[in-house]
């Protein structure tokens, strides 16, 4: 995830996206690539070529925010990607690297899933990762998994890993293509902000060594910040459901973030999460089952 290289990589998506048609440019001669040519992006951005190229080999962080603006309108980026283009030309500084604790879900969190009885909730980390869930939310995302995996910081599930990994978890998203591009793109968001996220490059290493759809989703370079929507869930035990994703980030300066799904009373969505609800857990039904005796 070096800045240089993850900026180049952008432009040249983005730069790649557009036809000289689009921008009003009137095109001679035949291209060997797609796209636009740098010369014709540096002359929309108002920029010389030769400073463009520096910018786009990474060889250059010293951009203005006009110039950024000016780059922005040209490759006609939308606001996440705008955004995200102005943290890779101008990233943090480097934090000094302390040894990492693994993260945790604080108690008045895990109280505060524990209210939320009747909606679907986890917490996950700057990563992904799952810090805590309610009964609800391991029922719906995932609940081959062992309730208590969150706690053990080796185990621990990963949504976006599980997206790509798990089959079980897969087989949740009937538009599994639509969940996967979103997924990618948020933890692009991610990545953009702190490039010095050891833990987050390995998690992003071993996604493109283990799985060639997350690779080549990832090589796209999406940005986009899909926090909230509907999304369509097919449950193996109560079939399909559409629900609304809310995201509430914690205002602790952790990262941490609470993701909840409902639907309107009334709706089958909502009958269907009601009876995901009353049915016993897995280690209910464990607890509930006769002893074998011999």
């Amino acid at each position: 995830m070096r800045e240089g290289t993850t900026l180049g990589d952008f432009l040249r998506t983005r730069r790649g996206r557009l036809t000289p048609g689009d921008v009003g440019i009137t095109s001679y001669g035949a291209r060997r690539v797609p796209g636009l040519r740098r010369e014709e992006l540096a002359q929309l951005a108002g920029v010389s070529v030769t400073y463009y190229t520096r910018l786009e080999q990474g060889q250059s962080h010293q951009a203005s925010p006009s110039v950024i603006e000016a780059l922005a309108d040209a490759l006609r980026l939308s606001d996440a990607e705008r955004a995200y283009l102005h943290t890779l030309v101008r990233p943090a500084p480097a934090r000094p690297r302390r040894p990492a604790k693994p993260a945790t879900a604080r108690p008045g969190t895990r109280r505060l899933l524990d209210a939320l009885s009747d909606v679907p909730a986890i917490v996950i980390g700057t990563r992904t990762e799952v810090l805590a869930w309610n009964t609800l939310g391991h029922q719906l995302l995932a609940g081959h998994l062992d309730p208590d995996a969150p706690d053990r910081p080796a185990d621990r599930p990963n949504l976006t890993g599980m997206l790509f990994l798990d089959p079980h978890h897969r087989d949740l998203y009937p538009r599994w293509e639509t969940a996967a591009a979103c997924a990618v793109a948020s933890l692009r968001i991610t990545a953009g902000r702190d490039n010095n996220d050891r833990e987050l490059a390995e998690l992003i290493g071993d996604l493109s060594l283990n799985s060639e759809e997350f690779s080549a989703l990832w090589s796209r370079h999406p940005v986009a910040n899909h926090a909230y929507g509907t999304r369509h869930l097919r449950h193996p035990e109560v079939g399909e459901l559409i629900l609304e994703l809310e995201t509430l980030t914690l205002a602790d300066g952790s990262g941490h973030r609470i993701l909840m799904y409902s639907a309107p009373v009334g709706d089958p969505s909502h009958a269907a999460l009601q009876l995901l609800r009353m049915r016993p857990t897995a280690t209910e039904h464990d607890s509930a089952s006769p002893t074998s005796t011999h």
